[in-house]
């Protein structure tokens, strides 16, 4: 009897324990008070080993370089909480930068280049939404399959060479500064705060979270699901090309692949933020972190001389342990 009684305490215990530890989980601010915690102990043990990290210097140029990544992992929230998904914006950077280019060699005022490639950035997140929600094919294999093609045609544009793009005004968009705060951060700055505030306070914020977490409900309750997700295709596309520009204005120069490299990072921002894959949670606050842990990672490793090699194996591990927590608050909320 008396084992019967401590077997059944235990289970209650092993129950009681269970329930916090899905309701921490749960929690809406749970996920970004947990990247808080992490970044700060992050950023202790690269200050204890590097005198040269805990500096303005240093963090300014963190911030900056991660701008252009932080451009397209904003507007990829909203876009995978809505239940889509975007594999070509880093390639839309890349064409991006290489039309300016041409443009601007060709007689094109830059201005009116660098309206040219967010056109261009638009027509092809358009053109991802409609063959998602047009033909209903899978977003995985659409936009893998348009980052080939523009991959590609960013190659044959330019011979694989990088294009030479000095003009003083345009490259202060990449090296200016206002108040001591790069242009590229400010910049990085003000698309988060837009796409919160739409997020947090519009009925369209309200529309993306219903079209991923319940599609055939929302559809069934008169939301625009497909018009939403268009509409998001259309921001992740003009954000590849926003950020595109922002390279090549940092660069002084436009190279086909100088930013697809880094989609790997920009999705591993966006699951790690706490953005689930299966749609309809998410915060962009959490992507901001995740996207100041992912710079602060590289930096910190940087300066203490670690092989870029061995920060490319970190980032695959940092998107593999991103998934598991993020299977993990999946079940927590079962």
């Amino acid at each position: 009897m008396s084992q019967h009684v401590n077997t059944t305490a235990a289970e209650h215990k092993a129950i009681t324990t269970a329930q916090r530890s899905r309701n921490l989980l749960g929690h809406p601010y749970a996920g970004v008070v947990m990247l808080l915690v992490f970044y700060l102990i992050l950023a202790a043990v690269f200050t204890t080993l590097s005198p040269y990290f805990l500096t303005f210097k240093n963090l300014v140029s963190i911030g900056s370089n991660m701008a252009f990544i932080g451009l397209m992992a904003a507007a990829g929230t909203p876009l995978i909480i809505a239940g889509g998904l975007d594999l070509s914006v880093a390639a839309v950077a890349g064409i991006s930068g290489v039309v300016v280019a041409m443009c601007y060699a060709n007689g094109i005022d830059i201005w009116v280049s660098c309206g040219i490639a967010l056109v261009i950035g638009a027509g092809i997140g358009a053109g991802n939404g409609a063959l998602t929600n047009g033909l209903r094919l899978n977003p995985f294999i659409v936009t893998l399959g348009t980052m080939s093609i523009i991959t590609g045609l960013s190659l044959v544009l330019t011979g694989g060479l990088t294009q030479p793009l000095l003009t003083e005004g345009f490259n202060w968009i990449g090296s200016g500064k206002i108040y001591g705060m790069p242009v590229p951060l400010l910049i990085m700055l003000v698309i988060f705060l837009l796409i919160w505030w739409v997020m947090a306070f519009t009925p369209f914020g309200r529309f993306i979270y219903a079209s991923g977490g319940n599609p055939e409900a929302s559809r069934m309750l008169g939301i625009p699901v497909d018009r939403t997700q268009m509409i998001l295709y259309v921001v992740s596309g003009l954000s590849g090309a926003l950020a595109g520009i922002i390279v090549a204005a940092m660069l002084g120069a436009a190279a086909p692949d100088s930013v697809g490299k880094h989609l790997l990072t920009v999705i591993a921002a966006i699951i790690l933020g706490g953005t689930s894959l299966f749609g309809g949670r998410g915060s962009v606050w959490g992507t901001l972190l995740a996207v100041l842990i992912l710079g602060t990672l590289n930096n910190g490793l940087t300066l203490l001389n670690v092989s870029s090699f061995w920060q490319d194996v970190t980032k695959g591990t940092v998107l593999l342990l991103a998934v598991g927590l993020d299977q993990l608050r999946v079940r927590s909320q079962n």
